[in-house]
């Protein structure tokens, strides 16, 4: 197969995995976040303006270019899991996971019988392994986020249930239920804290931490512990590297400026 090792696969040997995100329903733009070289490249259908015929193609466009392809979805319900599986997902990532319950049917909607319930039926992702049964109950990750205030009085709980690899935090959800801001809180206890129960409490079930971040953020998250880490996403990261450039063309020294040509 064209992409890397799965997630799984890099984190059974003790590694780091950073991905990309994405908010555009683009194969176009997915394909170029994963020959950008990212260990994993989501497709965000919780936020993103991503449905899922629109993610279908970035699903494959991800595998073409190298990475390996996981989705957000949009909640905690098993038709949708099933059918980004179906899709080819390598794994979910799965928002607003509040108790063990909760992350019970998570597990359940991603694993086939005896441990889960999700129905067969692989069309597009059965034919690129040649025992897709196999291949999902040894490769496909279980994601629940942990963002609430709820979700960190539970996560021992919470991740104590059997067939969870990793735990993805969503920062921004998790500081406004903690009654800060989305952005901005590191250095304040209560957030502090917040991540350190989570990556402690990970430690312990043998459970992935991971959290959405920025390239900027990325090294901070990595000392405290993380091994799962978003890195970039396509809509701000186009929106921030479009209006540089713009600034840079009206800058009053653009003749003295060096520089590349456009591609025409």
């Amino acid at each position: 197969m064209s992409h890397r090792d799965t997630l799984r696969t890099i984190w059974d040997r003790g590694g780091e995995t950073l991905g990309a995100w994405t908010f555009i329903p683009s194969p176009v733009s997915a394909e170029s976040c994963a020959r950008a070289g990212f260990d994993y490249v989501c497709v965000d259908a919780q936020h993103g303006a991503i449905g899922y015929d629109a993610a279908v193609p970035m699903i494959q466009a991800i595998e073409l270019g190298g990475s390996v392809p996981i989705a957000r979805v949009p909640w905690n319900e098993p038709g949708i899991i099933g059918k980004m599986l179906d899709a080819g997902c390598h794994g979910v990532i799965v928002p607003m996971v509040n108790t063990a319950d909760e992350a019970e049917a998570v597990v359940r909607a991603v694993r086939y019988a005896p441990r889960g319930s999700r129905s067969w039926g692989p069309a597009l992702a059965a034919p690129r392994h040649d025992d897709y049964r196999t291949w999902a109950d040894s490769n496909i990750a279980v994601i629940p986020m942990i963002e609430t205030a709820e979700a960190l009085k539970n996560v021992d709980d919470i991740l104590s249930i059997a067939g969870i690899d990793a735990a993805y935090v969503g920062p921004a959800d998790l500081a406004i239920s903690l009654g800060l801001g989305p952005a901005g809180n590191d250095g304040i206890a209560i957030f502090d804290e917040a991540l350190a129960t989570i990556i402690t409490a990970c430690n312990r079930h043998n459970v992935v931490p991971g959290i959405h971040a920025s390239a900027d953020l990325a090294g901070l998250r990595r000392r405290q512990g993380f091994k799962m880490i978003t890195v970039s996403t396509d809509l701000p990261t186009l929106r921030e590297a479009l209006a540089t450039e713009l600034q840079v063309a009206r800058a009053e020294n653009l003749d003295s400026r060096g520089g590349e040509s456009g591609p025409y």
